[in-house]
């Protein structure tokens, strides 16, 4: 994503200034693809078993964030209006739908009483993810700030570690 950014001309701190959204949106999508990593590495090294609806799911779940940088590239190039901002948020919400089937099929592959699946719970973060990322969609089309604004509040949400899936992996 940070190769699409091109260099300013200028040798002034002003002729930073434009590059703003490009670069905010780059922070963003960094921020997002770091907890998703995270996240799964977690998820993944809790998990005991996985098979090959583990591994669809997986893929299912990197195709959404393989679209990341394009959804990233139009959106800052287009100082977050409001069709690349919805586009941007319905990335970030099949990325988050796909996360939890993905959970629900290691949930099911390795047991409901299986440290995977006591780890991730009722998953109460996803969920409320996954309602705020539908509901910046919306909002995008009347007011893009705004989903701009829940976009990074899902990420500060997520920013805070969950004690029981790091307790999980490291036992």
């Amino acid at each position: 994503m940070v190769l699409e950014m091109k260099v300013p001309h200028g040798d002034e701190w002003s002729a930073l200034a434009p590059l703003f959204p490009v670069f905010f949106s780059y922070v963003l999508s960094f921020a997002n693809l770091g907890i998703w990593w995270n996240n799964h590495h977690h998820m993944l090294k809790a998990a005991h078993h996985i098979d090959g609806r583990v591994m669809w799911a997986n893929l299912h779940l990197l195709f959404w964030l393989s679209l990341m940088p394009f959804v990233t590239g139009w959106m800052g190039e287009n100082h977050f209006a409001s069709v690349p901002v919805a586009l941007y948020g319905v990335d970030l919400l099949m990325s988050g739908i796909a996360y939890y089937f993905l959970a629900r099929t290691l949930i099911a592959v390795n047991g409901a009483g299986s440290p995977i699946a006591v780890a991730l719970g009722r998953d109460f973060k996803g969920k409320v993810s996954l309602v705020l990322y539908s509901t910046a969609i919306v909002l995008s089309f009347f007011y893009a700030p705004v989903s701009m604004a829940l976009y990074v509040v899902v990420a500060i949400m997520w920013f805070v570690p969950d004690r029981r899936m790091e307790r999980v992996v490291n036992e």
